[in-house]
This record gives C-alpha cells, sequence and structure tokens, in this order.
C-alpha cells in the first residue's frame, strides 16, 4: 500500500494533481478542498489511498491521515465506493461526518451528491459503531469544510495554473451563486462553476 506521496506538483486538474515522485509522475484523485491547498511546482505532501480494481490503480490523496481514515472506514458500508467516500469529504470534514454519524443527521449525508434520503438511513446505521466520535473542533453539522470561500477559491485557480486576473474576475463571476447559497458557500461546487466560467472565456 502507498501511505503518502511526497514531491514536486508537477500538474493540478479540477479532481486530481500529479505529484513528482523520484522522475515519476503519480496521479492522485483530490477533493478541492485538498487541491487548494497545493501549488503548482512547489513541494507537497499527500496521505494517500490506493484503490485497486481489475482494470486499474487509482490513488486517492488527502491533506492529512485522518481524512484517510475516514475515506477508508467510509468504504467498510455497502454501497460506498471510493468515489462516493471522496465526494462525501468533498462536502464534509472528517469531524462533520463524525458528528452526523452520532446524531443521526440525514440531512447531512444527503447534502452530499448520490445520497438520497434511504440511503442516508442505511449508511447512519452502518456507520455508526465505526467512524467512532469527534476528535476535534469541526464546523457545525452540514457546514462546508472551508471558511473564507472567496480566498479559498483564488488560491485554487491560482494553484490551477490560472492567471490572477482571470482567478479574480472567476471569483466575481460566481459570487452570486456563493451569495444564493447562504451562510459560508462550500468551495468545491464553486471552483466547478468558475472553471466552467473560464473554460467558457477562452
Amino acid at each position: 500500500m502507498i501511505a503518502f506521496v511526497s514531491g514536486t506538483v508537477a500538474a493540478l486538474a479540477p479532481d486530481a494533481a500529479v505529484v513528482e515522485v523520484g522522475g515519476v509522475g503519480l496521479s492522485v484523485q483530490c477533493t478541492p478542498d485538498t487541491l487548494s491547498t497545493l501549488r503548482l511546482g512547489q513541494p507537497a505532501k499527500l496521505h494517500t489511498s490506493l484503490v485497486v480494481r481489475e482494470d486499474s490503480l487509482t490513488l486517492y490523496g488527502f491533506a492529512d491521515d485522518d481524512a484517510r481514515q475516514v475515506f477508508v472506514l467510509l468504504q467498510t458500508a455497502s454501497g460506498v465506493g471510493p468515489r462516493l467516500a471522496q465526494a462525501m469529504l468533498a462536502v464534509h470534514s472528517p469531524d462533520a461526518l463524525r458528528r452526523a454519524v452520532a446524531t443521526g443527521d440525514e440531512k447531512a449525508l444527503t447534502a452530499v451528491p448520490g445520497i438520497g434520503k434511504k440511503g442516508a438511513q442505511k449508511l447512519l446505521l452502518e456507520l455508526k459503531d465505526r467512524l467512532g466520535a469527534p476528535v476535534g473542533t469541526a464546523p457545525a453539522i452540514g457546514a462546508p469544510v472551508t471558511q473564507g470561500w472567496r480566498d479559498q477559491l483564488h488560491a485554487a485557480l491560482i494553484g490551477l495554473g490560472y492567471a490572477t486576473r482571470e482567478a479574480e474576475e472567476a471569483v466575481t463571476a460566481v459570487a452570486p451563486q456563493a451569495e444564493a447559497a447562504g451562510g459560508t458557500p462550500q468551495v468545491g461546487p464553486l471552483l466547478k462553476a468558475a472553471l466552467q466560467t473560464l473554460n467558457r472565456a477562452r
């Protein structure tokens, strides 16, 4: 098993990063929140989980080992594969997921794309004794992982290789969507919307 990769960030995409390790570029699937911490040409360390399939080997990367462990535990529930587990961590922090499961919060789980009401009920039952109690001060249940969405989104776009002006224009373009979300919006959906705006502009 590959527990982590450490090297220079060679490329960034909306859902993955390429980390150069010993002359080899490893593609690592990451959440937008993790990607926002990476910068092209800068050193990075990602805690990873290797998912083996008959036709593929896929590395999933996380900013810390806690997220990686939760990613693995989520997949012990029936019907949860790596993509859904990653989607859950894109919407909620590890502790927010623990709180949701501990308190039986269906709404928090249905906020994740691909999880309906019945699926949330099933997951709450299966994960109750697996995730454990929250380990730190987590955001409120249903709250986004990141705070300061403008700075996070701007940094993520710069990290993906866009010019400062392009990043600023994209942030401005998605501001109405962010304000419509109320509270502190989630960076993941905003990053996707910003990338769509930039692609249309080019």
